[in-house]
């Protein structure tokens, strides 16, 4: 039986474009929790928001988070709900010379 291809959601699809142009840390858990490494991983760095944390649980699983003012989230979340967070609103120029600059 043919299986029906899952549709994208243009809202997420647009979300994802916008935190590439974030600066990216990967980090590993360690014995923490993955979201303990990462608030300690900001908290010891000095990390500035706007930032996306990949923090590797095992070698198989990697979590994702997004640092913003308000906290950290879930790069999910952020993805669908980008418009919610003020420091993900480039503009257009911002954008170009970003993707120019090989970022």
């Amino acid at each position: 039986m043919a299986r029906r291809r899952k549709r994208k959601s243009r809202r997420r699809l647009e979300g994802r474009r916008i935190l590439e142009l974030v600066p990216q840390y990967s980090i590993e858990s360690g014995e923490d929790k993955p979201v303990t490494a990462a608030r300690k991983f900001i908290q010891a760095e000095g990390i500035a928001p706007p930032a996306l944390l990949l923090v590797k649980r095992n070698e198989h699983t990697t979590d994702r988070y997004f640092w913003a003012e308000k906290g950290l989230f879930g790069a999910q979340y952020v993805e669908e709900n980008h418009f919610l967070f003020p420091s993900l609103r480039f503009s257009e120029d911002d954008a170009e010379n970003l993707v120019a600059s090989g970022r």
